[in-house]
């Protein structure tokens, strides 16, 4: 049962981080190195899929009657607006489908390692800070999701592209970063990253489960439906209070984070690599 509990650990950071532009894969590492799942490399990967998938679902839910395309109640009428915006999200998937699904194994062997995360932790840190000081006099060009043009979701994805490339740099932040260089607000940028996420994590996920496989004892499967709800739980709490904050607040904050997360991450592996 301590798995379990373990597995609750890890559902609570992956909800918390994923949402936040803060990098679950630094939490991740850091956690990993104190509280380390006993279980084997193939189950690790597979659990991580599955509290990802957790976190999709959250945003599924909160979000359903601005991404569902069908009007039910007038007779299964096509909203015309979010059919469009799919398609732009398919436009700002097409970086990572091309280049990061296909070598995302390789960006991780080279990549994925403690000094590189700090390193992106600190520098998105960095330009969440001056990204927030250039936008403090200037008003947002775009204040709706339909207002986002598809040469603006294509830079967008190539943003995110970067977060597949670099651990530790966060998809949401790299592609709310993206988004605020274009002049779009905090809350339409937080929105399309977190729609964005949908068919990325999900596809990625599930090429990941084929790729892994089904195969897990009960106990395995506990682990993996605990962790998961938990994630779903935490992303709801954290994508609504992110929602609030945004209105009344920039990112400055998460910068700052970022960059003292990046400072800890270096000492750490600095001193016991």
């Amino acid at each position: 049962m301590a798995e379990v509990w373990k597995a609750v650990l890890f559902g609570i950071v992956q909800g918390v981080t994923e949402w936040l532009p803060i990098s679950s894969t630094g939490h991740m590492i850091l956690l990993d190195e104190f509280v380390s799942l006993q279980v084997s490399p193939a189950f690790w990967e597979a659990f991580l899929v599955m509290i990802q998938f957790g976190s999709i679902l959250a945003v599924v839910l909160l979000f359903w009657n601005k991404i569902f395309p069908f009007d039910l109640q007038g007779g299964a009428i096509i909203k015309k607006d979010t059919f469009i915006l799919w398609f732009k999200i398919v436009v700002a998937c097409i970086p990572a489908i091309l280049v990061g699904l296909p070598l995302d194994d390789v960006f991780n062997e080279w990549f994925y390692h403690g000094p590189c995360v700090a390193l992106a932790l600190i520098i998105f840190g960095v330009l969440f800070i001056l990204i927030e000081n250039r936008n403090k006099t200037r008003s947002p060009l775009i204040t709706s999701l339909s207002g986002i043009t598809w040469r603006m979701a294509f830079i967008i994805g190539i943003w995110q592209l970067v977060a597949a490339v670099f651990p530790g740099t966060s998809r949401s932040g790299a592609t709310i970063i993206g988004a605020l260089l274009l002049g779009i607000s905090r809350t339409v940028a937080a929105e399309f990253t977190f729609f964005l996420a949908i068919p990325v994590m999900f596809g990625a996920s599930l090429l990941k489960l084929l790729k892994l496989g089904l195969v897990f004892s009960s106990m395995e499967w506990m682990i993996l439906l605990v962790g998961m709800i938990v994630a779903f739980i935490v992303s709801v709490l954290v994508i609504r209070f992110l929602m609030d904050y945004i209105k009344r607040n920039d990112f400055k904050f998460f910068g700052w984070y970022r960059i003292i997360l990046g400072m800890v991450v270096l000492v750490y592996f600095g001193i016991f690599a």
